[in-house]
């Protein structure tokens, strides 16, 4: 099994949320984060004095899948998040040992 991290625009969670359960993922997790890469943050203006604004918003999403899943997964993150702009955000694979289902015990792909 693999978990796939992306971190993502705000403004494609509910396109990709769309994409993902069109290819038939059922679950996934999604958190509100803040960072920078190489955006390097932005200059605002507030109040005539100009700060660097280091940490811009962005969305994780956090999905557990079968290895032969994980492409499928990863190509329509990649594809529905992609605007061309910097700071589109990023992609993790990361090999998942085991899951467990807390309400019934179930463990490995079928608590997935």
């Amino acid at each position: 099994m693999k978990k796939i991290e992306a971190i993502i625009k705000p403004f494609k969670l509910e396109e990709v949320k769309d994409a993902l359960i069109k290819i038939g993922i059922g679950g996934m997790t999604v958190s509100e984060v803040k960072g920078f890469g190489q955006q390097k943050g932005e200059t605002e203006i507030y109040r005539g004095t100009e700060y660097v604004v280091d940490f811009l918003p962005k969305i994780k999403i956090e999905v557990v899948v079968k290895d032969e899943d994980a492409e499928k997964v990863i190509e329509t993150i990649a594809n529905t998040a992609r605007t061309g702009r910097v700071g589109d955000g990023k992609i993790f694979v990361i090999p998942v040992e085991d899951v467990i289902r807390i309400r019934t015990g179930e463990r490995g792909e079928q608590a997935v």
